[in-house]
């Protein structure tokens, strides 16, 4: 495909499309105090106050020009100790099977995880944020800026999670998603 720089495969047919592949590598490494997933807060609302750091890749510094300007963040990584994925899964604010993508569980068919963190500062290719959820060593896919005016919406319903948002905040992981 032109104008891909990665391994990227699709083929349209009249039918919609086939994807052969699609490869995405870490732009760098999300450090964390959480070493383990098991006791790791589920929401960096559970994780307010807890510090981290993000270290880029040295090629990739000059993408950080201008995003010291935002207070927030939006971390796109990867959730690299789940092992493989269940269409129904049983979320750690619940006791119900749910379907995999009304949650937001890690054992996905793409274990792509995000969070909005607070950016503290920028020393060459380190980010140093606040509000971390991630578990240390976590692959680092992409970083975008956080824009409350795009990224937040008025809700009118939050499906099974209405009864139970509000304990998000003392919940931790556990082994369930091993």
């Amino acid at each position: 495909m032109e104008g891909c720089a990665h391994p990227c495969h699709l083929a349209f047919t009249d039918k919609g499309f086939r994807m052969s592949e699609i490869v995405y590598f870490p732009i760098g490494i999300i450090r964390s105090p959480f070493k383990r997933v098991e006791g790791t807060p589920i929401q960096p609302l559970g994780a307010r106050g807890v510090r981290g750091r993000i270290e880029l890749r040295e090629e990739f510094l000059a993408g950080l020009k201008d995003l010291d300007g935002f207070s927030h963040i939006i971390l796109i990584y990867n959730f690299s100790l789940s092992q493989g994925y269940a269409l129904e899964v049983t979320p750690f604010l619940d006791d119900q099977p749910r379907g995999v993508f009304a949650t937001r569980a890690p054992k996905r068919p793409n274990p792509v995880g995000i969070s909005v963190v607070k950016l503290i500062g920028i020393e060459g290719i380190f980010l140093h944020i606040e509000d971390v959820d991630i578990v240390d060593g976590t692959p680092l896919l992409d970083i975008k800026p956080y824009v409350p005016q795009f990224d937040s919406r008025e809700t009118e319903v939050i499906g099974w999670l209405s009864s139970r948002v509000e304990t998000a905040e003392r919940s931790k992981a556990d082994e369930r998603f091993k």
